[in-house]
């Protein structure tokens, strides 16, 4: 059933992605979104997935080769961590990723990136985050990020493709058009380092205020949504000619 759905609705509202080479012309910056074990480790939290995942796996496996040749180049990352305060919830979402746990540090295939010199860490409390890096004397942790390394092309990678990777994005998109983010001008979602969850209607059913979540159609939805905001969906990701 979900699969036919699936299948109409990429007839009806289909994505047409593209292939993107990086080169050391553009200078490039690559965003990772919550790729964290609150959100992607087997059992790790309430939000966390209970089973094995192939769309949640190929998205950090996919994360850690991006990151790896970003930082072998010593090119610019950020990652941005989930991380809320206790009692300070995300309604309809139930608790997770607190400060000081588990939850909210990167999966363990990304924890070399705290070491970089090229990484920025940046923790935030909302599902994006632009919003999440505004700081108490008004500046903007992730503008100041991109101006400072005179970024010209972001490449995002994350969890989840239709909430906080499609919210960061659809900002930044916005940021950028009122002139906020110079010198930036693409934003590219990166299809395959993406991810959402799977929250079928038979439990969401029987949950209160769950919505259902069938992963493969949100994850469909967050990219065109993404891409009819203005952002670039990319199917391959290539460095000098090699596909990664």
């Amino acid at each position: 059933m979900v699969l036919h759905t699936l299948e109409l609705l990429k007839k009806e509202v289909p994505l047409e992605e593209e292939s993107l080479c990086i080169s050391e012309d553009i200078k490039t910056g690559l965003v990772l979104v919550d790729i964290i074990n609150g959100f992607c480790t087997i059992g790790a939290g309430n939000l966390a997935p209970r089973e094995p995942n192939h769309q949640i796996s190929e998205m950090v496996d996919e994360s850690v080769k991006l990151s790896r040749i970003f930082c072998e180049n010593k090119w610019p990352v950020l990652a941005f961590l989930d991380t809320h305060q206790p009692g300070k919830l995300e309604h309809p979402y139930p608790s997770h990723c607190l400060a000081d746990s588990h939850e909210s540090n990167l999966v363990p295939a990304l924890e070399w990136l705290e070491k970089e010199p090229n990484v920025t860490i940046r923790r935030k409390d909302c599902y994006d985050g632009y919003i999440g890096s505004i700081q108490e004397d008004g500046s903007n942790a992730f503008a100041d990020w991109v101006k400072t390394n005179d970024i010209q092309l972001l490449l995002v990678a994350g969890i989840c493709t239709d909430i906080c990777v499609l919210d960061f994005v659809c900002s930044t998109l916005s940021a950028r058009n009122r002139g906020f983010l110079a010198p930036l001008e693409d934003v590219v979602v990166y299809s395959h380092g993406c991810a959402t969850f799977d929250f079928p209607e038979s439990d969401a059913r029987g949950t209160k205020d769950a919505l259902a979540h069938p992963q493969e159609i949100m994850h469909h939805m967050g990219l065109y949504m993404a891409k009819g905001r203005g952002a670039k969906i990319a199917k391959h990701v290539s460095f000098g000619g090699l596909k990664k």
